[in-house]
Protein backbone atom coordinates (compact mmCIF):
# COMPACT_ATOMS: atom_id res chain seq x y z
CA UNK A 1 0.00 0.00 0.00
CA UNK A 2 2.65 2.32 0.91
CA UNK A 3 4.35 4.68 -2.08
CA UNK A 4 7.45 6.34 -1.51
CA UNK A 5 8.34 9.48 -4.12
CA UNK A 6 11.01 12.08 -4.38
CA UNK A 7 9.06 14.58 -6.31
CA UNK A 8 5.84 16.30 -6.01
CA UNK A 9 2.64 14.33 -5.71
CA UNK A 10 -1.23 14.77 -5.26
CA UNK A 11 -2.86 12.64 -2.95
CA UNK A 12 -6.23 11.98 -4.10
CA UNK A 13 -9.72 10.80 -3.03
CA UNK A 14 -8.35 11.13 0.38
CA UNK A 15 -10.81 11.31 3.42
CA UNK A 16 -8.87 13.68 5.86
CA UNK A 17 -9.83 14.06 9.69
CA UNK A 18 -11.60 16.96 10.18
CA UNK A 19 -12.31 18.10 6.61
CA UNK A 20 -15.95 16.72 4.80
CA UNK A 21 -15.68 14.83 1.73
CA UNK A 22 -13.14 13.94 -0.64
CA UNK A 23 -9.82 15.67 -0.84
CA UNK A 24 -6.95 15.46 -2.79
CA UNK A 25 -2.97 17.08 -1.03
CA UNK A 26 -0.85 18.43 -2.94
CA UNK A 27 2.68 17.73 -1.94
CA UNK A 28 6.19 19.70 -3.32
CA UNK A 29 9.17 18.56 -3.56
CA UNK A 30 10.10 19.63 -0.19
CA UNK A 31 7.53 16.86 1.57
CA UNK A 32 5.37 20.28 2.36
CA UNK A 33 2.03 20.01 1.65
CA UNK A 34 1.18 23.33 -0.58
CA UNK A 35 -3.16 22.73 -0.29
CA UNK A 36 -5.37 20.54 0.63
CA UNK A 37 -8.54 20.89 -1.70
CA UNK A 38 -11.93 19.38 -2.21
CA UNK A 39 -11.49 16.80 -5.35
CA UNK A 40 -12.68 18.01 -8.38
CA UNK A 41 -12.03 21.54 -7.24
CA UNK A 42 -12.12 23.77 -10.42
CA UNK A 43 -8.28 25.43 -11.51
CA UNK A 44 -6.33 23.53 -8.54
CA UNK A 45 -2.52 23.34 -9.37
CA UNK A 46 -2.30 19.43 -10.13
CA UNK A 47 1.06 17.79 -10.09
CA UNK A 48 2.24 15.17 -12.65
CA UNK A 49 2.68 12.35 -10.03
CA UNK A 50 -0.44 11.02 -7.78
CA UNK A 51 -1.22 8.51 -5.62
CA UNK A 52 -4.84 7.65 -5.57
CA UNK A 53 -5.66 6.18 -2.21
CA UNK A 54 -9.13 5.16 -3.26
CA UNK A 55 -11.13 6.79 -0.36
CA UNK A 56 -8.89 5.78 2.52
CA UNK A 57 -8.31 8.08 5.48
CA UNK A 58 -4.91 10.43 5.24
CA UNK A 59 -3.80 11.92 8.56
CA UNK A 60 -0.50 12.86 10.43
CA UNK A 61 1.54 10.53 12.76
CA UNK A 62 0.86 9.95 15.96
CA UNK A 63 2.05 12.41 18.84
CA UNK A 64 2.44 10.94 22.11
CA UNK A 65 2.38 13.18 24.85
CA UNK A 66 2.96 10.21 27.50
CA UNK A 67 6.11 7.48 27.01
CA UNK A 68 7.76 6.49 29.85
CA UNK A 69 10.58 4.97 27.94
CA UNK A 70 11.06 2.27 25.03
CA UNK A 71 13.83 -0.68 23.88
CA UNK A 72 14.87 -0.79 27.15
CA UNK A 73 15.60 2.28 28.45
CA UNK A 74 13.45 4.34 31.11
CA UNK A 75 13.63 8.03 30.49
CA UNK A 76 14.59 8.81 33.50
CA UNK A 77 17.49 6.36 33.64
CA UNK A 78 19.06 8.60 30.55
CA UNK A 79 22.69 9.37 30.71
CA UNK A 80 25.22 10.72 28.37
CA UNK A 81 26.33 6.81 27.78
CA UNK A 82 23.14 5.48 26.60
CA UNK A 83 21.90 8.66 24.76
CA UNK A 84 23.04 6.40 21.76
CA UNK A 85 19.81 4.63 22.67
CA UNK A 86 17.58 7.53 22.76
CA UNK A 87 18.38 8.26 18.94
CA UNK A 88 17.44 4.52 18.02
CA UNK A 89 13.40 5.03 19.82
CA UNK A 90 13.05 7.73 17.58
CA UNK A 91 13.50 5.74 14.82
CA UNK A 92 11.21 3.01 16.06
CA UNK A 93 8.63 5.03 17.23
CA UNK A 94 8.68 6.59 13.46
CA UNK A 95 8.52 3.38 12.58
CA UNK A 96 5.30 2.91 14.97
CA UNK A 97 3.40 6.36 13.25
CA UNK A 98 4.51 8.85 15.91
CA UNK A 99 5.88 12.00 14.34
CA UNK A 100 6.59 13.41 18.35
CA UNK A 101 6.74 12.68 21.73
CA UNK A 102 7.83 13.84 25.15
CA UNK A 103 9.65 11.76 26.55
CA UNK A 104 7.81 11.10 30.31
CA UNK A 105 9.77 11.34 33.47
CA UNK A 106 8.22 9.46 36.45
CA UNK A 107 8.96 10.09 39.98
CA UNK A 108 12.21 9.46 41.24
CA UNK A 109 15.24 11.37 42.57
CA UNK A 110 15.76 14.67 41.92
CA UNK A 111 19.42 13.95 40.83
CA UNK A 112 17.95 11.66 38.33
CA UNK A 113 15.41 13.75 36.72
CA UNK A 114 17.93 16.70 36.53
CA UNK A 115 20.62 13.98 34.72
CA UNK A 116 17.96 12.84 31.99
CA UNK A 117 17.15 16.85 31.74
CA UNK A 118 20.32 17.85 30.98
CA UNK A 119 21.06 14.74 28.25
CA UNK A 120 17.77 15.94 26.79
CA UNK A 121 18.80 19.51 26.72
CA UNK A 122 21.98 18.49 25.08
CA UNK A 123 19.68 16.53 22.02
CA UNK A 124 16.75 18.29 21.16
CA UNK A 125 18.12 21.16 19.47
CA UNK A 126 20.16 18.74 17.06
CA UNK A 127 17.27 16.20 16.49
CA UNK A 128 17.67 14.54 12.90
CA UNK A 129 15.79 11.53 11.47
CA UNK A 130 12.53 9.66 13.11
CA UNK A 131 9.85 10.67 15.57
CA UNK A 132 10.83 14.21 17.35
CA UNK A 133 11.19 15.02 21.06
CA UNK A 134 9.32 17.95 22.02
CA UNK A 135 10.14 18.55 25.04
CA UNK A 136 9.79 16.77 28.79
CA UNK A 137 6.95 15.61 30.41
CA UNK A 138 7.40 15.39 34.69
CA UNK A 139 4.98 13.00 36.08
CA UNK A 140 5.69 13.80 39.50
CA UNK A 141 7.37 14.12 41.90
CA UNK A 142 4.52 16.57 43.37
CA UNK A 143 1.79 13.88 43.80
CA UNK A 144 -0.76 12.30 46.02
CA UNK A 145 1.01 9.72 48.36
CA UNK A 146 -2.64 8.15 48.41
CA UNK A 147 -2.75 8.22 44.48
CA UNK A 148 0.97 7.45 43.84
CA UNK A 149 0.17 3.89 41.83
CA UNK A 150 3.88 2.61 40.76
CA UNK A 151 5.85 6.08 41.63
CA UNK A 152 8.05 5.34 44.48
CA UNK A 153 6.99 7.11 47.81
CA UNK A 154 10.53 8.16 48.68
CA UNK A 155 11.06 10.38 45.89
CA UNK A 156 7.54 12.12 46.21
CA UNK A 157 8.01 16.26 47.32
CA UNK A 158 5.50 18.60 48.47
CA UNK A 159 4.32 21.14 45.75
CA UNK A 160 5.93 24.69 46.52
CA UNK A 161 7.75 26.58 44.08
CA UNK A 162 10.79 26.61 45.62
CA UNK A 163 10.50 22.38 45.37
CA UNK A 164 9.58 22.98 41.79
CA UNK A 165 12.36 25.31 41.00
CA UNK A 166 14.74 22.28 42.26
CA UNK A 167 13.11 20.25 40.26
CA UNK A 168 13.23 21.94 36.86
CA UNK A 169 16.69 23.49 37.67
CA UNK A 170 18.20 25.29 34.25
CA UNK A 171 15.70 22.96 32.53
CA UNK A 172 12.38 24.62 32.52
CA UNK A 173 12.65 25.78 28.92
CA UNK A 174 12.24 21.54 28.16
CA UNK A 175 9.70 20.66 29.94
CA UNK A 176 6.33 20.96 28.22
CA UNK A 177 3.88 19.42 30.91
CA UNK A 178 4.06 18.54 34.15
CA UNK A 179 1.51 16.04 36.28
CA UNK A 180 0.83 17.09 39.66
CA UNK A 181 -1.91 16.64 42.28
CA UNK A 182 -3.35 20.76 42.50
CA UNK A 183 -4.70 19.75 46.16
CA UNK A 184 -0.71 19.54 47.70
CA UNK A 185 -0.86 23.33 46.99
CA UNK A 186 -3.01 25.49 49.54
CA UNK A 187 -1.57 28.62 48.25
CA UNK A 188 -2.76 28.31 44.63
CA UNK A 189 0.90 29.83 43.64
CA UNK A 190 1.78 26.91 41.59
CA UNK A 191 0.37 26.62 38.74
CA UNK A 192 0.56 30.22 37.66
CA UNK A 193 4.03 29.79 38.01
CA UNK A 194 4.28 26.75 35.89
CA UNK A 195 2.31 28.63 33.20
CA UNK A 196 4.28 31.80 33.47
CA UNK A 197 7.37 29.24 32.85
CA UNK A 198 4.82 27.82 29.57
CA UNK A 199 4.61 24.69 31.00
CA UNK A 200 1.53 22.78 30.78
CA UNK A 201 -0.24 21.72 33.59
CA UNK A 202 -1.72 18.47 34.08
CA UNK A 203 -3.76 17.35 36.97
CA UNK A 204 -3.06 13.77 37.60
CA UNK A 205 -2.37 11.06 40.84
CA UNK A 206 -4.91 13.33 42.93
CA UNK A 207 -7.25 13.16 45.33
CA UNK A 208 -8.65 16.26 44.00
CA UNK A 209 -12.36 17.19 44.64
CA UNK A 210 -14.15 18.75 42.07
CA UNK A 211 -14.19 22.27 43.71
CA UNK A 212 -10.05 21.61 44.04
CA UNK A 213 -10.21 20.21 40.32
CA UNK A 214 -12.31 23.44 38.97
CA UNK A 215 -10.12 25.82 41.40
CA UNK A 216 -6.78 24.51 39.65
CA UNK A 217 -8.28 25.32 35.79
CA UNK A 218 -9.03 28.75 37.17
CA UNK A 219 -5.38 29.26 37.90
CA UNK A 220 -4.52 27.82 34.44
CA UNK A 221 -4.30 23.75 34.40
CA UNK A 222 -5.30 22.78 31.16
CA UNK A 223 -4.66 18.90 30.95
CA UNK A 224 -5.47 15.91 33.11
CA UNK A 225 -3.15 12.56 32.42
CA UNK A 226 -4.34 8.79 32.13
CA UNK A 227 -7.82 9.69 32.61
CA UNK A 228 -9.95 7.16 35.41
CA UNK A 229 -6.31 5.95 36.24
CA UNK A 230 -4.63 7.66 39.95
CA UNK A 231 -7.92 9.57 40.89
CA UNK A 232 -10.86 8.90 42.82
CA UNK A 233 -13.82 7.32 40.35
CA UNK A 234 -16.53 9.21 39.13
CA UNK A 235 -19.48 9.59 41.89
CA UNK A 236 -23.17 10.25 41.49
CA UNK A 237 -22.50 13.31 44.45
CA UNK A 238 -18.75 14.08 43.97
CA UNK A 239 -18.00 14.06 40.18
CA UNK A 240 -13.92 14.72 41.69
CA UNK A 241 -11.47 15.35 39.35
CA UNK A 242 -12.40 13.41 36.47
CA UNK A 243 -16.06 14.81 36.21
CA UNK A 244 -14.84 18.39 36.58
CA UNK A 245 -12.52 17.91 33.63
CA UNK A 246 -14.71 16.23 31.32
CA UNK A 247 -17.64 18.73 31.85
CA UNK A 248 -14.95 21.54 31.27
CA UNK A 249 -15.36 23.48 27.66
CA UNK A 250 -11.47 24.24 28.05
CA UNK A 251 -9.56 21.22 29.57
CA UNK A 252 -8.23 17.64 27.68
CA UNK A 253 -8.17 14.64 29.22
CA UNK A 254 -5.31 12.04 28.08
CA UNK A 255 -6.20 8.15 28.03
CA UNK A 256 -4.77 4.64 27.82
CA UNK A 257 -6.88 2.20 25.28
CA UNK A 258 -5.21 -0.55 26.05
CA UNK A 259 -8.28 -2.50 27.43
CA UNK A 260 -6.55 -2.75 31.34
CA UNK A 261 -6.28 0.71 32.31
CA UNK A 262 -9.43 1.13 31.64
CA UNK A 263 -12.50 -0.73 30.52
CA UNK A 264 -13.94 -0.45 26.86
CA UNK A 265 -17.08 0.11 28.58
CA UNK A 266 -15.92 3.64 30.63
CA UNK A 267 -13.94 4.77 27.59
CA UNK A 268 -17.60 5.11 25.74
CA UNK A 269 -19.00 6.51 28.46
CA UNK A 270 -15.70 9.18 28.70
CA UNK A 271 -16.27 9.82 25.20
CA UNK A 272 -20.12 10.74 25.62
CA UNK A 273 -19.13 12.35 27.95
CA UNK A 274 -16.56 14.63 27.09
CA UNK A 275 -16.47 16.84 23.57
CA UNK A 276 -15.59 14.14 21.66
CA UNK A 277 -12.10 14.65 20.49
CA UNK A 278 -12.20 18.27 21.45
CA UNK A 279 -11.83 16.99 25.14
CA UNK A 280 -9.56 14.25 24.84
CA UNK A 281 -6.38 12.79 23.31
CA UNK A 282 -4.43 9.14 23.19
CA UNK A 283 -1.55 8.52 24.81
CA UNK A 284 0.61 5.43 25.22
CA UNK A 285 1.93 5.25 28.55
CA UNK A 286 4.06 3.15 27.51
CA UNK A 287 7.33 1.57 29.47
CA UNK A 288 10.88 0.66 28.92
CA UNK A 289 9.78 -2.73 27.77
CA UNK A 290 7.98 -1.13 24.30
CA UNK A 291 9.36 -2.94 21.40
CA UNK A 292 10.84 -5.80 23.61
CA UNK A 293 8.90 -9.36 23.85
CA UNK A 294 6.93 -9.89 27.13
CA UNK A 295 9.05 -10.75 29.91
CA UNK A 296 10.48 -9.42 33.13
CA UNK A 297 12.72 -6.17 33.38
CA UNK A 298 14.19 -4.03 35.35
CA UNK A 299 11.73 -1.17 36.44
CA UNK A 300 14.08 1.75 38.90
CA UNK A 301 15.29 -0.34 41.73
CA UNK A 302 12.18 -3.20 41.11
CA UNK A 303 11.38 -5.08 38.46
CA UNK A 304 7.78 -5.10 36.39
CA UNK A 305 6.44 -8.52 34.58
CA UNK A 306 5.10 -7.91 30.84
CA UNK A 307 2.41 -10.32 29.85
CA UNK A 308 0.71 -9.42 26.39
CA UNK A 309 1.65 -5.91 26.82
CA UNK A 310 0.72 -4.93 30.26
CA UNK A 311 3.12 -4.00 32.97
CA UNK A 312 3.02 -5.17 36.27
CA UNK A 313 4.58 -4.75 39.68
CA UNK A 314 5.61 -7.89 41.43
CA UNK A 315 2.35 -7.05 43.66
CA UNK A 316 -0.07 -6.83 40.94
CA UNK A 317 -0.06 -3.01 40.42
CA UNK A 318 -0.81 -2.20 37.03
CA UNK A 319 2.68 0.36 36.39
CA UNK A 320 1.96 1.11 32.49
CA UNK A 321 1.68 -0.65 28.78
CA UNK A 322 4.15 -1.35 25.97
CA UNK A 323 1.69 -1.04 23.75
CA UNK A 324 2.50 1.54 20.46
CA UNK A 325 -0.03 4.91 20.90
CA UNK A 326 -1.65 3.78 17.47
CA UNK A 327 -2.79 0.23 19.04
CA UNK A 328 -4.99 2.31 20.35
CA UNK A 329 -6.83 3.95 17.69
CA UNK A 330 -7.39 0.24 16.73
CA UNK A 331 -8.88 -0.77 19.95
CA UNK A 332 -10.85 1.95 19.92
CA UNK A 333 -12.36 1.17 16.12
CA UNK A 334 -12.33 -2.66 17.14
CA UNK A 335 -14.05 -2.05 20.60
CA UNK A 336 -17.17 -0.26 18.59
CA UNK A 337 -16.54 2.73 21.14
CA UNK A 338 -15.95 5.06 18.27
CA UNK A 339 -15.78 5.64 14.38
CA UNK A 340 -11.94 5.75 12.15
CA UNK A 341 -11.90 9.77 12.13
CA UNK A 342 -12.54 10.12 15.36
CA UNK A 343 -10.13 7.33 16.49
CA UNK A 344 -7.52 8.87 14.03
CA UNK A 345 -8.34 12.20 15.74
CA UNK A 346 -7.57 11.71 18.89
CA UNK A 347 -4.20 9.74 18.51
CA UNK A 348 -3.10 12.55 15.63
CA UNK A 349 -4.60 16.02 16.01
CA UNK A 350 -6.11 16.14 19.45
CA UNK A 351 -2.48 15.51 21.03
CA UNK A 352 -1.47 18.24 19.14
CA UNK A 353 -3.79 21.05 20.19
CA UNK A 354 -3.28 20.31 24.02
CA UNK A 355 0.37 21.94 23.28
CA UNK A 356 -0.61 24.09 20.97
CA UNK A 357 0.88 22.53 17.84
CA UNK A 358 -0.77 22.49 14.30
CA UNK A 359 -2.53 19.61 12.76
CA UNK A 360 -2.95 19.16 9.35
CA UNK A 361 -2.23 21.81 7.77
CA UNK A 362 -1.17 24.16 4.41
CA UNK A 363 2.77 24.79 4.79
CA UNK A 364 3.46 21.50 7.03
CA UNK A 365 5.54 18.60 6.54
CA UNK A 366 3.29 15.83 4.92
CA UNK A 367 4.44 13.21 7.10
CA UNK A 368 1.04 11.36 6.65
CA UNK A 369 0.03 8.11 7.72
CA UNK A 370 -2.51 6.11 5.49
CA UNK A 371 -5.19 4.48 6.82
CA UNK A 372 -7.17 1.46 5.54
CA UNK A 373 -10.68 0.31 7.03
CA UNK A 374 -11.17 -3.24 5.61
CA UNK A 375 -15.36 -3.98 5.78
CA UNK A 376 -13.98 -7.70 5.19
CA UNK A 377 -12.41 -8.47 8.16
CA UNK A 378 -13.29 -5.24 10.42
CA UNK A 379 -9.86 -4.22 10.43
CA UNK A 380 -8.26 -0.96 10.73
CA UNK A 381 -4.17 -0.80 9.36
CA UNK A 382 -2.14 1.85 8.61
CA UNK A 383 1.62 2.50 6.74
CA UNK A 384 3.73 5.76 6.02
CA UNK A 385 2.58 7.21 3.26
CA UNK A 386 5.34 8.93 1.51
CA UNK A 387 8.20 7.98 3.41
Amino acid sequence: MTQVTESAVDIINARVPGYKDLQMILVNQEGIIEQILPMGTVGAHRFTSAIDVTGDWISLGGVDLQINGALGLAFPDLTTENAHILQKITKFLWDVGVDGFLPTLVTTSVEKIQRSLAVMADIIPSQQAGAKILGVHLEGPFLNYQKRGAHPAEYLLPLTIDEVKRVLGDYGAIVKVITLAPELDPTGEVIPYLRSLGITVSLGHSQATSAQAQLAFELGATMVTHAFNAMPPLHHREPGLLGAAITHPDVMCGFIADGEHVSPTMLQILLRASYQEKGLFLVSDALSPLGLPDGVYPWDSRQIQVKNGTARLADGTLSGTTLPLLVGVQNLVKWGICDVETAILLATDAPRQAIALPGIAKSKPANLLRWHWDEVTKELTWQRLLD
